[in-house]
C-alpha cells in the first residue's frame, strides 16, 4: 500500500456537485493557461533515476509494474521517502527534484511525461495543487480505457506514436483533474482552487470569473453566481479558496495580464479587456501582485 500524509479537512467542507453535473469547471481555466505533456520513457528503470527541477515543467509518472522507493529533499514540501508497490500515478504539478530507487536490475516499469504548464508559477493549478499527488491507479476510476491505449501505444514504434502518446497524457491529464473534482476528499483537501472548484455553489462563481474577466464583479455580483447572501458567501469561498473574493479575482486578472503581455499585448489593451478603468489602475495591481511593474516583468521573462 502507498504511505502518503494526510492533509487536515478544511474548515469548510464543499457541497460537492454530483457526477455529471453540467457546470464545466474546467474548460475556461484550461483554455486560458494550458498544459502541455511530452512523452519521454517507457519501459524500466533500474538502480536511481534523477528528475531535476526545472522552471515551469512538472512530471506525471505512472507505475504499471514493480516497487520502488520515491525520495525528495528535506524541505522540499514533498515526503523524504515514499514507498510505492502498486500501480500507481505520481503527479508532480510544479518544479521538484525527485529520485526513483529501483532494483539495479529488471527494475519497474514506467511511462512518464513531462507537463509544461503555460505561465509557469502563475499558472492557477500549479499554484493550487500540492507539490506531489500519489494515487493508486486503483483508487481513480475512470482512466481505464485511456492507460490502456497509452500503454498499447508506447509498447512499440509506430508512425505518430509519440504525438499521440503525447495527446494521450493529455487526456489522462484532464481525466485526473476532473475525478480530483469530482472526490475532494480523495485528493487533495487543502483550501485552494480545486477545492472551491469543488462546491456547486463556488464553482459557479469561479467559472464565471475565468470566464468572464473584465466584467465589473463586484462582491454582490459573484455571490449571486453563487446564489449566496454576501454575508455567506464571502466566509465560505475565504474557507475553501484561502483568500478572499477580491484577492483571488486580483490575481486571476494579473495571471491573464501575464499571458496577454508574453502574447505581444499592449498594457492599454490588456486594461480595458481585463475591466480596468485605466493602465495605470492593472499596473498599481500587477506591481501588488508580482512586485514588479508590467515592463519589468515582461523584461525578465526574456532576460
Amino acid at each position: 500500500m502507498t504511505n502518503r500524509p494526510e492533509s487536515a479537512p478544511p474548515a469548510t467542507a464543499p457541497v460537492v456537485l454530483p457526477e455529471g453535473s453540467a457546470l464545466d469547471r474546467l474548460s475556461g481555466l484550461l483554455t486560458q493557461f494550458r498544459v502541455h505533456a511530452h512523452l519521454f520513457h517507457a519501459g524500466p528503470l533500474c538502480g536511481v533515476t534523477h528528475f531535476d527541477a526545472q522552471p515551469g515543467r512538472g512530471f506525471l509518472h505512472v507505475l504499471r509494474r514493480g516497487h520502488m522507493v520515491l525520495s525528495h529533499h528535506d524541505g522540499s514540501g514533498a515526503p523524504e521517502r515514499i514507498v510505492v508497490d502498486e500501480p500507481t500515478l505520481l503527479f508532480y504539478p510544479r518544479p521538484l527534484e525527485h529520485r526513483f530507487h529501483n532494483a539495479p536490475v529488471e527494475g519497474s516499469d514506467f511511462v512518464c511525461a513531462t507537463l509544461d504548464f503555460e505561465g509557469g508559477m502563475l499558472h492557477p493549478l500549479v499554484r493550487a495543487l500540492p507539490p506531489l499527488l500519489v494515487l493508486p491507479l486503483s483508487a481513480v476510476h475512470g482512466l481505464e480505457h485511456t492507460l490502456t491505449l497509452l500503454f498499447a501505444e508506447t509498447e512499440r514504434v509506430r508512425c505518430g506514436q509519440r504525438l499521440l502518446a503525447d495527446r494521450l497524457f493529455d487526456v489522462l491529464l484532464v481525466q485526473l483533474l476532473r475525478w480530483m473534482l469530482d472526490h475532494p476528499r480523495q485528493g487533495t483537501a487543502a483550501p485552494g482552487l480545486l477545492l472551491g472548484l469543488s462546491d456547486a455553489r463556488i464553482a459557479r462563481t469561479l467559472v464565471a470569473l475565468h470566464e468572464q474577466p473584465g466584467e465589473p464583479w463586484t462582491l454582490a455580483a459573484m455571490a449571486r453566481q453563487a446564489g449566496m447572501s454576501r454575508s455567506a458567501f464571502a466566509p465560505c469561498f475565504k474557507s475553501l479558496l484561502g483568500v478572499t473574493p477580491a484577492d483571488y479575482l486580483a490575481r486571476w486578472r494579473v495571471a491573464l495580464a501575464c499571458k496577454m503581455l508574453r502574447d505581444g499585448r499592449a498594457v492599454k489593451f490588456i486594461a480595458d479587456a481585463l475591466g480596468y478603468a485605466t493602465a495605470s489602475s492593472l499596473s498599481r495591481a500587477f506591481t501588488q501582485e508580482t512586485r514588479c511593474s508590467p515592463r519589468a516583468w515582461l523584461q525578465s521573462q526574456s532576460a
